[in-house]
């Protein structure tokens, strides 16, 4: 069984990665996507997006992170993978699944759906200009109005040579609302041969069995659920070992205490200190409790003590009073 930690644009980023890697299992990241234009990226726009790759392509813990690209250019993507891919990174992902409307404007992420055949360029352009030995992979929706052409898709995204597919169970119209159609996994995996990874709205335990059994899949990405649990992943394996309660297998338990989780919430908070501008910070820490609240009812108290604050050190003073 494989687990994947999802790309989420705005809040998965190399600071969150690497906090909630250290929890453990999870096999993989993916990360935010590195949107690509007209010009080729220099090295600093990479590894200010991907830092891991500073470090062999890897979190301090030791976890794999493939970059991911989004644009509509064969070439132009094609000339940046190949330069990615001398800094030694994972693999490269391609982003067919973006709803943002910003991004499907541009002729990005899910707008992609409506043309299989670009989509075959776009991979076999990226699978040529990078050496044979480093994976390829792609993730898209079921489709950007509809799920028709959801099967076409996947074939041409396999046709052009891709290794992997994660497959978001909506379309980029249903957004994020329940629920996820992991049934459509099903059938995707169906007509493609290559490995096909289920994602959405895999919020417990219980959600990944339920993920597994309807798409057929028995690799899974992680998103929103893994944020807002940090013991997800490690129990979900717990669970498929046929783990205890104790190891926070049993629905309803998360496989971290809030107390083995606090220090975690400092850390996150010292790096996000360390990378990100001062009027960016106390928001960051925000977004995460916000999503944290529907697994720990103390991250409810801790939201509501720092949603009114906007200066660091007022974050610092309270960090200092938990520990206390």
């Amino acid at each position: 069984m494989t687990l994947l930690l999802a790309p989420m644009e705005g809040l998965l980023d190399f600071v969150l990665r690497d906090i909630l890697t250290r929890v453990g299992g999870v096999d993989r990241c993916v990360s935010e996507f590195i949107r690509i234009t007209d010009t080729l990226l220099p090295e600093r726009v990479f590894l200010r997006e991907v830092p891991e790759l500073r470090q062999g392509g890897k979190t301090a813990a030791g976890v794999p992170v493939r970059p991911q690209l989004l644009g509509s250019d064969p070439v132009c993507l094609a000339e940046n993978a190949a330069f990615l891919a001398s800094l030694g990174p994972d693999g490269v992902d391609l982003n067919f699944g973006c709803p943002s409307p910003v991004v499907n404007r541009h002729r990005g992420g899910s707008a992609l759906l409506d043309e299989p055949e670009l989509l075959y360029q776009i991979v076999s352009a990226v699978r040529r200009a990078v050496p044979v030995p480093l994976a390829v992979s792609a993730k898209m929706r079921l489709g950007l109005n509809d799920d028709r052409r959801a099967e076409e898709c996947a074939l041409a995204i396999e046709a052009g040579g891709a290794s992997e597919l994660v497959v978001h169970a909506r379309t980029k119209v249903d957004g994020y609302r329940p629920p996820a159609y992991w049934e459509r996994i099903a059938d995707i995996a169906q007509v493609v041969k290559f490995p096909v990874v289920a994602n959405g709205e895999i919020w417990t335990v219980a959600d990944a069995q339920a993920c597994r059994v309807a798409s057929g899949c028995q690799a899974l990405m992680l998103g929103r659920g893994m944020v807002a649990n940090p013991g997800l992943a490690r129990a979900i394996l717990a669970a498929d070992a046929g783990g205890s309660s104790k190891e926070g297998a049993i629905e309803g338990l998360t496989a971290l205490s809030w107390e083995q989780l606090l220090p975690l919430v400092a850390d996150f908070w010292r790096q996000v200190c360390l990378h990100l501008t001062v009027g960016q910070r106390t928001g960051r820490l925000k977004q995460w409790l916000n999503l944290l609240r529907r697994c720990y009812p103390q991250a409810q108290l801790a939201f509501d003590a720092v949603r009114t604050f906007h200066d660091p050190a007022d974050v610092d003073r309270w960090l200092s009073t938990l520990r206390a």
